[in-house]
């Protein structure tokens, strides 16, 4: 259905949400109840002369009965590489929650933990991943999920020989990555 097929049932949820009958709207705006039963079934055409005075009756705007195009829903934000990992955007940087791909390099020794504002979730696509929880080491592999507060201090990082690669979900405020270095 296009934009204007739409204005005929946008026209109708609008008044039955707000209690009316056909009669009822069609007086208030000055019209026959037939013309507004026509609108909104789309047999007869929307023209400003007969929207104006329905979506004043109902306390909207005509840009209410005409949906928005639907965006392209593809993210392209470019991959970056940040401190040795590959961070892959899969979200648009309007949403309310910020999920990557991210892929660690395989490493010796754990990075220093972290701490910031916010909770992270995520998942091990593939390899294997050191979690350092606070007083906690944990060893987690594909398939296996971790969520956790990031006020408590925390690393992520591969271990064995390959790089591990995960789906990491921030909410807004853990959006902010390792802001500072924890405490000693």
């Amino acid at each position: 259905m296009t934009g204007i097929e739409q204005i005929g049932p946008r026209l109708r949820v609008a008044r039955q949400e707000r209690g009316l009958t056909l009669d009822e709207l069609a007086t208030r705006a000055g019209m026959s109840a037939s013309t507004l039963s026509r609108l909104e079934a789309g047999k007869r055409q929307a023209s400003l002369e007969l929207l104006l005075p329905l979506t004043r009756q109902l306390g909207i705007r005509i840009d209410d009965l005409v949906p928005d195009e639907s965006p392209d829903p593809r993210v392209r934000r470019p991959s970056v590489t940040r401190h040795g990992h590959i961070v892959a955007p899969l979200t648009r940087e309007s949403s309310p929650v910020q999920t990557y791909k991210v892929t660690f390099p395989p490493m010796d020794a754990a990075p220093t933990p972290r701490v910031h504002d916010g909770f992270e979730w995520f998942y091990v696509l593939s390899g294997r991943v050191r979690l350092i929880l606070g007083e906690q080491e944990l060893e987690l592999g594909a398939g296996e999920a971790a969520e956790f507060d990031t006020r408590v201090p925390h690393s992520i990082s591969a271990v064995g020989p390959r790089p591990a690669e995960l789906i990491s979900i921030f909410n807004a405020a853990g959006e902010r990555m390792h802001t500072r270095v924890a405490a000693d």
